[in-house]
């Protein structure tokens, strides 16, 4: 697939007529061209017809797009089953000393950037140095001032999942880089949505899954590792794909005298892959490589500075105020943790997340707020339509 524009790319996308889906956040739409590769994948398992080499040709397709989505090397890219695989990948794979610590907001962070160094905490008895959110915010400045000469690792979201702000990654990524410190980004709010550059944001380390902004299948995910950290990394788990034997060798070959590692991040590489999931990421990526998500950000924005400023003007709250270096694709209405994870104590976010549900607005709550995201084949009547549903 070549070059496309937005428009373009919106009639790949089924919309439903009775609902106007505002949740990329939690699962993308999944294109037409993706659809009818697995429906063929499909096929051919149910009448025995599959082909391994093509599967195999399907995975360096694959790898090498979303090496392009980010900008980095093809070796430089694992695949993972989700988020917390490639999160846990890194974090088991570093040579921890007791003492050591890892540097975290804790209170805007996904569980599954918490746990494993809490892990690694009790196993290994390094320290989780932990700093405060600042309204919402992920503070680049107070995640460097915890650093000290036992941090090892410094992990943040690029985007948080509620209230959906943007963090300041590439100030940390200098810090971390001229001092030899891990950075590892959980981007799956922003991969495929948001412009990424691992270089220009000095991440060595990032983790996506699929059914986000990548508009693929559950059960499917990357890792990006910096060729210079991947190659000090000793994974926890082998298999054949992660040994390099050389060559063009049959997968069931068996290498003789030692473990000599792919190179880069493949050393993560396990056994056979998720081929339905890398059938449908091959069609995604296509597309969203096709677009740009140069343009695919700029689009977005414009959707969020549009329902931003309407929400303003309705008077009503909205996480973050007005539009700026913090507004992502996401955006929150409502006061930031008036609820839990997926409730809300405020009787009038209530009231209006049920309007919208009644008027088939696909949206989702999250600490006390609605939450809404979009995507490349959301449009104005879509911000529009919200808009209508909420007012007072």
């Amino acid at each position: 697939m070549g070059k496309l524009s937005i428009k373009s790319a919106q009639a790949l996308f089924k919309r439903s007529e009775n609902t106007t889906y505002l949740s990329s956040c939690t699962r993308g739409l999944l294109p037409d061209s993706a659809r009818l590769a697995l429906e063929d994948h499909l096929d051919g398992l149910q009448i025995g017809n599959t082909d391994k080499g093509e599967l195999f040709s399907k995975v360096a397709k694959t790898r090498k797009a979303f090496a392009k989505l980010v900008r980095c090397d093809v070796d430089e890219v694992t695949f993972t089953k989700n988020v917390s695989e490639g999160l846990n990948m890194v974090a088991a794979s570093l040579d921890w000393r007791p003492g050591d610590n890892v540097v975290v907001c804790l209170d805007m962070e996904h569980p599954n950037n918490v746990y494993p160094w809490l892990n690694l905490q009790e196993r290994l008895g390094i320290e989780v140095r932990t700093v405060p959110d600042q309204k919402g915010h992920v503070s680049a400045q107070l995640l460097i001032d915890a650093v000290n000469e036992r941090t090892r690792l410094v992990t943040m979201p690029t985007v948080t999942f509620a209230p959906g702000f943007r963090a300041d990654i590439a100030s940390v990524g200098r810090m971390c880089r001229k001092r030899g410190i891990f950075l590892l980004a959980d981007a799956v709010q922003s991969v495929g949505v948001l412009d990424t550059d691992v270089q220009a944001m000095g991440i060595d380390g990032l983790a996506v899954s699929t059914q986000k902004g990548l508009c693929g299948l559950y059960g499917m995910g990357f890792l990006y590792c910096r060729r210079e950290w991947a190659e000090q990394l000793k994974p926890v788990y082998l298999a054949r794909f992660s040994v390099d034997l050389g060559g063009s060798v049959h997968e069931a070959s068996m290498g003789v005298g030692g473990c000599k590692l792919m190179p880069g991040a493949q050393r993560f590489d396990l056994g056979n892959y998720n081929y339905p999931g890398v059938v449908v990421a091959e069609k995604t990526l296509d597309v969203l490589n096709g677009v740009g998500t140069r343009a695919i950000e700029a689009h977005v924005m414009k959707l969020s500075q549009r329902l931003i400023d309407g929400l303003l003007s309705l008077g009503l709250p909205v996480a973050g105020g007005k539009a700026g270096s913090h507004t992502s694709n996401i955006v929150c209405l409502g006061h930031i943790g008036a609820g839990g994870n997926d409730t809300a104590e405020d009787p009038k976010i209530l009231l209006l997340s049920g309007r919208l549900s009644a008027g088939g607005v696909v949206h989702t709550i999250r600490r006390g707020m609605i939450r809404v995201s979009f995507h490349l084949y959301n449009n104005e009547a879509d911000v529009d339509r919200f808009l209508d549903l909420v007012k007072t």
